[in-house]
């Protein structure tokens, strides 16, 4: 049951990337 913290956090910096990524270049998405 260790992977879940480990995927969790994963999945929060990969989603914190592309939010910040969204809010700087609109135009790509």
């Amino acid at each position: 049951m260790t992977l879940i913290p480990i995927v969790g956090g994963v999945v929060a910096v990969f989603l914190l990337v592309y939010l910040v990524v969204a809010l700087l270049k609109p135009e790509v998405f």
